[in-house]
């Protein structure tokens, strides 16, 4: 008998086919009387072949694995190679005893490509993790072959196709998770033979049918996670013989039932987690006292209970009461009716979420509550609790969010509150109550979000005096008095509404200082005055509603030049003059002025007087002004006359008269003396016509970047030139401040021309997207950026660009965005730097003032426009190009100059084919893994997950269309930064950015 017979059917390779007819040989040879004594030395050598060969076929199958792979940035498996032994392989260990694979880890290296079928050959392996990665096509059925395999991950790729049904050939598996890809088929009902098993994570696919009653054989079971699939029918009462379960996780899928959830579900004594929430389920919830280990239930968005006023659908609480380890129960969003059992103040001592919003909940608040010392969140929200607020609340001194709106509550906020020091979150709007706010709410420094809108608090405005707080509403309630003048120290504050109330005087002059500020609501209250210059430093204004009050005077000028303000609504005051026709004025629809009798002019649309025909008064004073203009223009005319004239001799006066003569001298022997004699440990950067270096000043001990021109470069004067012409006549807090230059001889005699800027000690934004290619820190930490700190610094590129483009009074094209470009301060705030290559456009004619040859090529590969490329001028859409390359950078950590990009590929290209489905697997890993940090509580981990990829796919979004091909289909940078506030308020909101 042959030994294939006894071997897994593999493909051999044809050396190892012949090795093993040497064995068949070597068996029939025993069988010959006369060579039994050479037999076992025979035997022996054999084996040495035999063992040789199934070393090889592991070797060849890595390979043919490496071979399938298209794309490996790092380089990981370039150690895959005949120069080592393939145990020694990246990712490979392999057993001490047979010298054969039992662990093959890639997990999180970038790489795409199938999984090639040649990976059920290793037939000793144990673990298989390619989890974090681009893999693609079907998982390979070969992969049932692997009859020793453990651990199976495949997570989080681009994998399609079905579950291989002969999975069940891994007899051993004990954990099996293929979470996040794209799957679909229904879940085999093979998979009920795997004895062994204990988890199997299949969340976040498409898979359909329903959750076979196979599934009763898994006796080893402690996992079921199948969230977020088209699953269906009803879950097999077969669970409830799972008794070693302790996770079971079911949500958002079609899952039905007709009754009541199966009674047979608290048999599952050892589960931990029960989640069943975004279905349709309905009817009661069975008692769950024999779930004694129980630390997660959440069976929020469905339809359980009978909204009765009467009915006891809470009774289902009191059979938690034995769970000595529950810590988070969420029912939100159902039909509970009836009122709050008393037993809610015997949950564990240990309970830190509790949420029962959106439900038909009545009656009062039970004292009891104030038991649960430990909670954290507290949700009530939205339900038809009445009665004051019980002071035995004030004992949940951890609480973080407390959330009571939308219900009758009424009475004073007691003043046991004021334990509550760690509240984030305070939502009592919409209810009945009454009297002041109460003053402790001063000292909450912890407080974000404050919600007392729509009660009938009466007295002076009160809010935290300090602390981060970014949206205070205060709305539709009777309070009195002026707005604060602390209103300023509230610098994070993005949303402001007191509307509704009976305040009264002036603004006070300190709003200036929420330059945050998104939201300012201030209608239908007693304020008077002018509209306050300060407020022209509320840049990110989008809404501004300062209707129905008592406001004088002309409208401001400075409201044209907001560039995100899209409602504003001056309504019935007492404003008077001539209506702006720029910016939001353009537009009758977002604009409301309507109620002041005084205003005149502005766009035809708003059906206001004209100007001209209000009395003969005016049109004295035109004829005045048209005289007195007429005058100046002949002054004008020799005026200019005289400066042609000047012209001639001023080109030959010094560069430094490009810039504010008041600005810091510097000659060119302190600047020596400042870099250590320009020395290359004082370097830290070089670009195409320059050196930048580290100078300390010893007057002050000011720390200063030089950036010192080779004037040997063709081109370096030129741009020299032009940097000067452009930041003469600019000042934004993204750009770069320049803080003066010098042009003089150096101790050769030659010429020496350079720029001193402030120094920032975070060095550019390319040394954080790529810490692999720059040293680490002092402290020996790479360089990482986290989300809020890209988002931020993408906002502020975007000001800066919207400045140059749209503020200064002749736009400035910067014809070289790019990360290196991008400086960052000792706060992480984003600086534009080097305008070496920028333009200064004059409208009228949309030409430019040379300073770079109109042929040349402006910017970087990479980053540079295509129609640049053509000779096409230099304009506002080229600057919007680089920066989408530039935002799309950011995000997914990968440079637009990258080997992996070739031929037609291109980092756009990249981006626009693997969305939507793969936003994730494009998403710089650093981000990925601080998203993973954000889950503090496992029921919001779906929705944070979904909020997360949600805004990353806005943004790749925007990125792809500022890099249109067509320059005229671009998004503009107003819109840009419009769309990233807006994610940035998303992810706030979703707790997502800290």
């Amino acid at each position: 008998m042959s030994l294939q017979s006894f071997l897994p059917t593999l493909p051999l390779p044809i050396n190892t086919q012949f090795k093993l007819v040497k064995w068949d040989i070597c068996v029939s040879f025993a069988y010959n009387s006369f060579a039994r004594l050479l037999l076992a030395a025979f035997l022996m050598s054999c084996f040495v072949v035999i063992i040789s060969a199934t070393k090889d076929t592991d070797r060849l199958a890595l390979l043919a694995l490496k071979a399938g792979i298209t794309s490996d940035p790092f380089g990981l498996l370039n150690s895959w190679n005949d120069s080592t032994d393939f145990c020694q392989w990246y990712g490979v260990r392999c057993s001490h005893r047979h010298h054969r694979v039992t662990i093959l880890d890639l997990n999180s290296q970038r790489l795409s490509g199938p999984i090639s079928p040649h990976i059920g050959n290793l037939s000793f392996l144990r673990v298989l993790s390619l989890e974090n990665n681009s893999f693609c096509l079907g998982i390979p059925s070969q992969i049932g072959r692997l009859r020793w395999l453990q651990l199976l991950d495949l997570s989080n790729n681009s994998l399609i196709g079905e579950i291989p049904r002969n999975i069940s050939g891994c007899s051993n598996l004990v954990y099996i998770s293929i979470w996040y890809n794209q799957l679909v088929g229904g879940i085999p009902v093979e998979l009920g033979s795997l004895s062994h098993l204990q988890w199997f994570v299949f969340t976040a696919n498409q898979l359909t049918g329903s959750i076979p009653s196979s599934i009763r054989n898994l006796s080893s079971l402690e996992a079921i996670f199948c969230g977020n699939n088209g699953l269906s029918g009803i879950i097999p009462q077969s669970v409830g013989r799972l008794t070693k379960l302790k996770y079971l996780s079911l949500g958002a899928n079609g899952f039905l039932f007709t009754g009541s959830i199966p009674s047979s579900i608290s048999n599952s004594t050892n589960l931990i987690a029960l989640y069943l929430s975004q279905n349709e389920l309905s009817g009661k919830v069975p008692s769950l006292a024999n779930l004694h280990n129980i630390e997660s239930v959440f069976l929020y968005s469905n339809y359980l209970g009978s909204g009765g006023s009467n009915a006891d659908d809470l009774s289902f609480l009191c059979s938690l009461t034995n769970a000595a380890n529950l810590m988070q129960l969420g029912v939100l969003e159902n039909k509970f009716g009836g009122m709050l059992p008393l037993c809610i103040g015997n949950f564990s001592a240990i309970l830190e979420v509790l949420t029962l919003s959106s439900n038909t909940i009545s009656g009062e608040i039970p004292r009891e509550i104030g038991n649960l010392v430990n909670l954290q969140i507290l949700q009530i929200d939205y339900n038809l609790l009445s009665g004051p607020i019980p002071s035995h609340l004030g004992n949940l001194s951890n609480l973080a969010v407390l959330t009571l709106a939308d219900n009758y509550l009424s009475g004073i906020i007691p003043s046991s509150l004021q334990n509550m020091q760690n509240l984030i979150s305070l939502y009592l709007d919409r209810n009945n109550f009454e009297g002041p706010i109460p003053s402790y709410l001063e000292k909450y420094q912890s407080l974000t979000f404050l919600h007392l809108r729509s009660n009938n608090l009466s007295g002076p405005i009160i809010f935290p005096m300090t602390g981060s707080l970014l949206y205070l509403n205060l709305s539709s309630n009777h309070l009195s008095g002026v707005l604060p003048m602390e209103i300023g120290n509230l610098k994070h504050l993005d949303i402001l509404d007191i509307s509704g109330n009976i305040l009264e005087g002036e603004i006070p002059s300190s709003i200036g200082n929420c330059d945050g500020l998104t939201v300012l609501r201030l209608r239908d209250n007693l304020f008077h005055g002018s509209i306050p210059q300060p407020i022209s430093s509320l840049r990110s204004i989008e809404e501004l509603d300062l209707s129905n009050n008592s406001f004088y005077g002309e409208i401001p000028k400075f409201l044209e030049a907001f560039q995100f303000l899209e409602k504003l609504n001056l309504s019935y005051n007492h404003l008077e003059g001539v209506l702006p026709t720029q910016g939001v004025f353009r537009n009758v629809s977002p604009t409301f002025v309507v109620g002041n009798e005084k205003l005149c002019g502005g766009m035809p649309k708003f059906e206001l007087p004209n100007c001209v025909s209000r009395n003969s008064k005016s049109s004295h004073k035109l004829k005045l002004t048209i005289a007195v203009v007429f005058g100046l223009l002949g002054i004008t005319l020799i005026a200019t006359f005289l400066y042609l004239c000047r012209l001639k001799q001023k080109r030959n006066e010094p560069i430094s008269s490009y810039l504010d003569v008041s600005l810091l001298n510097l000659s060119y022997g302190t600047l020596l003396k400042a870099t250590n004699g320009l020395s290359s440990t004082n370097l830290i950067g070089a670009g195409s016509f320059g050196s930048v270096y580290k100078g300390l000043l010893q007057e002050g001990r000011n720390v200063i970047a030089v950036k010192v021109l080779n004037l040997m470069r063709y081109g370096a004067l030129k741009s020299f030139k032009a940097e000067c012409e452009a930041l003469k006549c600019i000042k934004h807090r993204n750009l770069l401040k320049v803080l003066t230059v010098c042009s003089s001889i150096d101790y050769k005699g030659d010429e020496f021309k350079a720029l001193i800027y402030e120094f920032m000690v975070n060095g550019s934004l390319e040394e954080w997207l790529h810490p692999n290619s720059v040293p680490n820190d002092v402290d020996g930490h790479s360089k990482k950026l986290n989300l809020v700190q890209r988002i931020n610094i993408s906002i502020d590129v975007a000001s800066a660009l919207d400045y140059l483009h749209n503020q200064c009074e002749s736009p400035i094209i910067h014809c070289d965005l790019k990360p290196s470009n991008v400086l960052l301060d000792v706060d992480m705030v984003g600086h534009v730097g080097d305008f070496g290559l920028a333009k200064i456009v004059l409208e009228s004619t949309f030409d430019t003032r040379a300073s770079l040859s109109s042929t040349s090529l402006r910017g970087t590969f990479g980053y540079v426009a295509p129609e640049y490329a053509n000779g096409s001028k230099v304009s506002r859409e080229g600057d919007i190009y680089s920066y989408g390359v530039l935002l799309l950078e950011m995000f997914t950590g990968l440079s637009p100059t990258s080997d992996m990009f070739r031929d037609e590929l291109n980092l756009r290209n990249y981006i626009a084919e693997a969305l939507p489905q793969r936003a994730m697997e494009i998403t710089d890993p650093v981000l990925l893994h601080e998203g993973e940090s954000h889950n503090s509580f496992q029921d919001s981990l779906h929705e944070r997950n979904h909020i997360f990829q949600e805004c990353l796919e806005t943004i790749y979004h925007v990125g792809l269309a500022c890099s249109m091909e067509e320059p005229r289909r671009r998004m503009s940078i107003d819109k840009v930064a419009t769309q990233l506030h807006l994610i940035r308020k998303k992810l706030f909101a979703a707790s997502l950015l800290e």
